[in-house]
């Protein structure tokens, strides 16, 4: 087997719904923009992802993967813990927070298990962030950052589409319609991201803080908060 195809499954193995991180436990304010009817159908379904995309995810969690990439790839720990330290304070409600530190978390501990010991005190660091460590498993496992953070971006895609799905609730045609639509925006958006400086990292959309923050306290819930 070749270097190439090995990295495209491990790829294909970090991206993927069976990784023990959690990724779906959370719905990041979802499940509240439902139940008040902010998201009702497929369309508004997809504004509201395609303006986290644009306008939150892709300027925060998208240029702090590029960088703690950069870091890792380099062995730059302090780096590392600088840019998680900078995703962790970026979030706006402690369900965000608790999301972010809980997959973080689960990473670094499914990387220790599986042999790659200096993670491990990532574990116990309250700064720790789900992109950061993501970025570390991609350098382990030998992933280029370009097809690295494509892949970080389809991941929480993914887990939004089909959170919608479930809860509006849609069918799956939809939710496949909804990521063919959305996935079209992800490579413009990453070379952005890859080109653009430390100034630029940072965006906040007060609705989805504010439906975040409405869920901790939600009477009925099927996402953890």
């Amino acid at each position: 087997m070749t270097g190439v195809s090995t990295s495209l499954l491990r790829l294909l193995q970090l991206s993927s719904p069976s990784l023990p991180v959690g990724a779906y436990a959370y719905s990041q304010g979802l499940e509240s923009a439902v139940e008040l009817g902010w998201v009702r159908d497929e369309a508004s379904l997809s504004e509201w992802v395609e303006e986290q995309l644009v306008h939150a995810f892709g300027v925060v969690d998208l240029p702090i993967f590029v960088r703690a990439h950069r870091a890792a790839s380099r062995g730059d720990v302090a780096d590392l813990r600088r840019w998680s330290r900078r995703l962790i304070a970026c979030r706006e409600t402690r369900e965000l927070v608790e999301d972010d530190r809980d997959r973080g978390r689960a990473l670094a501990r499914l990387l220790t298990d599986l042999g790659h010991e200096d993670v491990r005190s990532w574990i116990s660091d309250p700064d720790v962030a789900f992109a950061p460590m993501a970025a570390i498993a991609s350098v382990h496992w030998g992933i280029h950052l370009a097809p690295a953070l494509q892949a970080h971006a389809w991941g929480w895609l993914e887990n939004q589409v089909l959170a919608g799905v479930k809860l509006v609730p849609l069918g799956q045609v939809a939710g496949q319609r909804l990521l063919l639509h959305l996935t079209r925006r992800v490579p413009a958006l990453c070379e952005q991201v890859r080109r653009s400086g430390d100034d630029e990292i940072g965006g906040t959309l007060p609705v989805v803080a504010l439906a975040s923050g409405l869920h901790e306290t939600q009477y009925s819930r099927l996402y953890r908060s």
